[in-house]
């Protein structure tokens, strides 16, 4: 959790309690979502960002000293950043499904041998 104010968890994922493989499952599950929503969200923001960048140079004094294809270089740079981000949030998905595999070969997959009835635990193992 951040100590800065204003900054909390994100409730999709905060609200999912740690009790078994279909919690873990939820969990990688909604945060792929989540990545995959704002990898979206930021793609179509640098859509629309270039072509307000492009847009609010016109007729601009400062536009006849730079010219219109530096501003266009300028605004794509910008941009550049926000598609960087998008990609990233394509990436972090796919590392939630890795995690989840992960989760399942390393665990779930060698239950009958780790018989963790005979541990004192509240993780809920059977509940997959």
């Amino acid at each position: 959790m951040s100590d800065k104010p204003g900054r909390s968890r994100i409730p999709e994922l905060s609200s999912i309690p740690w009790e078994g493989p279909k919690a873990i499952t939820a969990y990688a599950r909604v945060g792929r979502e989540l990545c995959r929503d704002l990898g979206e969200e930021l793609n179509l923001g640098s859509d629309e960002l270039y072509e307000v960048l492009i847009r609010s140079f016109k007729g601009h004094p400062l536009l006849a000293m730079v010219g219109a294809p530096d501003v266009r270089r300028r605004a794509r740079r910008v941009v550049k950043r926000l598609k960087r981000a998008a990609e990233l949030q394509k990436g972090a998905g796919v590392e939630l499904v890795k995690f989840h595999a992960q989760f399942r070969r390393e665990f779930v997959d060698i239950l009958p041998q780790a018989k963790p009835e005979k541990r004192k635990s509240t993780f809920k193992w059977e509940d997959d």
